[in-house]
């Protein structure tokens, strides 16, 4: 990779944080202590302690040798109610933290919001408030003033995909509704203006700030390096896809483009929500990266039965991690972040106090290859994010998902570096040369 190319791992605040007394009540907060919710009963009140062992997971990734470190903000750890009083102890949390990073010369890159929706403002409607792009525009004004003199990288929003089409459509995460199609459509018109609203504040508040967002989406693998095969393959990554909200295009052309996808306002014109040139301009307020959330592809090979997958049930497609950067980098023009990339095992401490996560160091390994290919390809690549840098509270299934290069004990909160770790750390030292 290039000289200053950024070799990180992220995670996020619901996942990782837990001191759930000394904050606001999240939406996820209450979707937990629904019983059938979580697959193991579990909940993020504890998840890894990171709240209190935050110096030792900065140690642990200064032994690892990581450029940056990508976390999220608790929304409501700043603002207990989302709106109006900010805390003063969950921002001094963030600055110290922000802190010891840059004395161990590890860049923090911030998401504002990584799903973790304040309790408050959901019951006042929530993101089909038309004053909720307002309210997070007013939450990344606090935050920023605050840490603005540490924190230089900054991403708005984490896969609106997710908490919109899982949480409010399908009813898979928090708050577990189905709300009716015109209803989630307005959501996530909501969701980017606030996106827009708070690139505006954060170049307010901090000139020098580089700027982007975390999006998501399985990406279509060629069938060969045809022409035809690759356009159709392109096609299918930008089209209208059955679920709107798993549709790339649907939230990134209006953030790179301006606009929406001609095929969305096609099919869906009649229910979506009075859109302004004025709401285009918010929205499209320039970025700096594009980032990705990527983790597997569809294609002929990818559909295959028996196809490699990972202990999620994932598809393992390396092939992804060349032809997403390269499609996005050819239709939106911005340098690529991939923003997550690892995968799930059925890790264990073995007998030795070790945790030997050959398929993991594989899979990593597979993936940065393609993505290598693609810098070699002319695609601009600014970064690599692992996902995630500890065990954690994976979601709807509970801890039964282990995605980590530490491994976390959940009981007694002790960590241990994974074979990857190792892995990962050489990487980093030889900048990517030895893959």
């Amino acid at each position: 990779m290039d000289d200053g190319f950024i070799w990180g791992a992220a995670s996020a605040s619901y996942q990782i944080e837990g001191g759930v007394g000394e904050r606001g009540l999240s939406v996820w907060d209450m979707y937990c202590r629904e019983p059938g919710r979580i697959l193991d009963g579990s909940s993020g009140d504890v998840a890894c302690d990171a709240y209190h062992r935050w110096k030792d997971d900065v140690a642990i990734m200064k032994e690892i040798g990581l450029k940056a470190y990508r976390f999220s903000i608790s929304w409501p750890r700043v603002m207990p109610t989302g709106q109006g009083s900010v805390s003063s102890a969950g921002l001094d949390y963030y600055e110290r933290l922000c802190e010891t990073l840059a004395e161990a010369k590890i860049q923090p890159w911030v998401t504002l919001f990584h799903w973790d929706f304040p309790y408050e403002l959901y019951k006042l409607g929530g993101w089909m408030n038309s004053e909720s792009p307002r309210w997070f525009e007013d939450y990344a004004d606090a935050v920023t003033r605050r840490l603005g003199k540490y924190v230089r990288h900054w991403i708005t929003i984490n896969e609106p995909q997710c908490f919109i089409g899982l949480g409010h459509a399908g009813g898979e995460h928090a708050p577990g509704l189905k709300y009716p199609l015109w209803d989630t459509l307005l959501m996530s018109h909501n969701v980017l203006l606030a996106h827009g609203r708070a690139v505006s504040k954060i170049r307010s508040n901090i000139p020098d700030a580089r700027v982007g967002f975390a999006p998501t989406g399985d990406v279509p693998i060629p069938r060969s390096i045809a022409p035809e095969d690759i356009e159709r393959a392109r096609r299918e990554y930008f089209s209208l896809k059955d679920d709107v909200f798993w549709d790339v295009a649907f939230f990134s052309d209006p953030v790179f483009l301006g606009k929406y996808p001609e095929d969305v306002l096609s099919k869906y014109g009649a229910i979506m929500p009075k859109i302004t040139s004025e709401d285009m301009d918010v929205i499209s307020a320039p970025l700096d990266f594009c980032g990705q959330n990527i983790y597997r592809g569809e294609g002929a090979d990818a559909r295959n039965h028996g196809r490699p997958i990972t202990a999620a049930k994932w598809g393992i497609t390396p092939e992804s991690l060349y032809w997403g950067p390269r499609f996005l980098y050819e239709r939106y023009k911005k340098p690529i972040v991939i923003t997550e990339n690892g995968l799930s095992c059925a890790d264990v401490v073995s007998l030795d106090g070790r945790v030997h996560d050959s398929n993991r160091i594989d899979y990593l390994n597979r993936y940065l290859l393609e993505y290598k290919r693609a810098a070699k390809d002319g695609v601009p690549l600014i970064g690599y994010f692992q996902w995630c840098l500890t065990d954690n509270f994976e979601w709807s299934k509970g801890y039964t998902e282990r995605f980590g290069i530490v491994y976390c004990d959940f009981v007694t909160g002790v960590r241990i570096r994974k074979d990857s770790s190792y892995w990962y750390a050489d990487v980093i030292r030889a900048n990517g040369h030895n893959l």
